[in-house]
Order: C-alpha cells, then sequence, then structure tokens
C-alpha cells in the first residue's frame, strides 16, 4: 500500500517530490502494477522501497528472505541496493511472471530464488536443509493471518543481530478501530502486540506508508 498514512494535500505532494530517488526500472514495475486495478495495492510504496534499500546497505545485508512477493518491487529494491541472495516465497504464478520480467530486465534474476508454494513450506524446507541463523534480513508481506508463523519462521532464519520487516502494521488505520474484527486485522493486531511483548528482538514501529515494523533479533 503506497500511501503514508497522515499525510495529505500540498505536504503529500511536498513529500512525494523529496523523500526518494526511484530508479526507473522500479518506476517501470510500479507503472505496470498500477494496471492490474485493486491488485495495485498490494504493492509497496516507493518511499518503502527506498527505505528498505537504504536498510540493505546500512546492514550490508547479503541473504534475504521474503513473505510475499508479488510483482517484485520489494525484492528488486533490495537487489539494486547489493543483496546478493534473495529468496521469494509467494503462490500467485502469474503475479510473480511480472517480477522475472523486472528483475531479468534490471540483470538481477540470477539473484532471485522464488518458490511458488507459500511461505510456511519455504521456511520448513530452509530449516531441514540447514538454513538456520543463516539471513541477514527478513520482509515479511504475505496473507496476514500467516504473519505469526512467518515471523517466528525467520527468527529461526536470521542471524543475531538480523532484522525483520513487517508490513501493514497500521493496516489502513483499522488496527485502531474496536469494531474492526475480520481474521486480517486480527491477525496483525495480535502479532503487533506480540512483538511489542517479545524479548529476543528490539522494535520501532514505523507509520511508513501502511505502517512498518522492524524487529531486531537479539
Amino acid at each position: 500500500m503506497g500511501k503514508t498514512l497522515g499525510l495529505s494535500g500540498a505536504l503529500e505532494t511536498y513529500y512525494a517530490a523529496h523523500a526518494y530517488r526511484e530508479p526507473p526500472v522500479l518506476a517501470e514495475l510500479r507503472q505496470e502494477t498500477a494496471s492490474l486495478g485493486s491488485a495495485a495495492g498490494m504493492q509497496i510504496g516507493p518511499e518503502q522501497g527506498a527505505f528498505m534499500g537504504l536498510i540493505v546497505k546500512l546492514m550490508g545485508a547479503r541473504k534475504v528472505i521474503e513473505f510475499g512477493t508479488f510483482t517484485g518491487y520489494s525484492s528488486l529494491a533490495m537487489a539494486l541496493a547489493g543483496a546478493e541472495h534473495i529468496t521469494c516465497a509467494d503462490v500467485s504464478r502469474e503475479y510473480t511472471d511480472i517480477a522475472r520480467r523486472f528483475w531479468a530486465r534490471a540483470g538481477v534474476a540470477e539473484l532471485m530464488d522464488l518458490h511458488l508454494d507459500g511461505g510456511t513450506a519455504v521456511i520448513k524446507r530452509l530449516l531441514d536443509g540447514g538454513e538456520a541463523g543463516h539471513f541477514d534480513l527478513a520482509f515479511i508481506d504475505a496473507d496476514k493471518t500467516g504473519y505469526d508463523s512467518y515471523y517466528e519462521g525467520s527468527l529461526k532464519l536470521l542471524r543475531p543481530g538480523g532484522l525483520i520487516l513487517v508490513d501493514n502494521t497500521l493496516w489502513d488505520g483499522d488496527v485502531a478501530d474496536p469494531k474492526k474484527q475480520d481474521a486480517d486485522t486480527n491477525a496483525i493486531r495480535s502479532l503487533n502486540a506480540k512483538i511489542l511483548a517479545d524479548q529476543r528482538v528490539e522494535i520501532c514501529l514505523l507509520p511508513l506508508c501502511d505502517g512498518l515494523t522492524m524487529a531486531q533479533k537479539a
């Protein structure tokens, strides 16, 4: 979800003009994704892509896992920032075929390891393959009711000091509305509360786009 909560009017326009520099290939991907109609709302905003790229550079993150690839904006942003191996867990061939085209266009296709049997299966496969503690960064942006499983799996896969980024943690404001009791909203509320109390991580929730939680593994 691209729009940052709380920004509107002239300030939103100013922010969009000054918040990030978007590489042309990412701008092209964002424009193509916009043609998908309502599904386009699943794409992260360009300012979030810029932020995630900067995190990759600051951490020197080389090995990344993401849950929810969609059309590939987040994985491409991280690859362009220097990530050397990105494991992508998704279930949609239709959307990830777009990602594949843009990865190839940007010259980073060989860095991507795409799996289409969902995050839970990927976690099990990686752990069974001895990958516990081998990842630097995890990005969670898939089905909301699976967030807790992806969070726990990420903690196992990350090295000490590794970072989890959890998207949509403000959920268009619904997390603060007690009338909203659907499964997705409640799953995000539960994970927000869990991470806040979780002594295994250091936490900061940023009001960036639709809410981005940073949880660093101790």
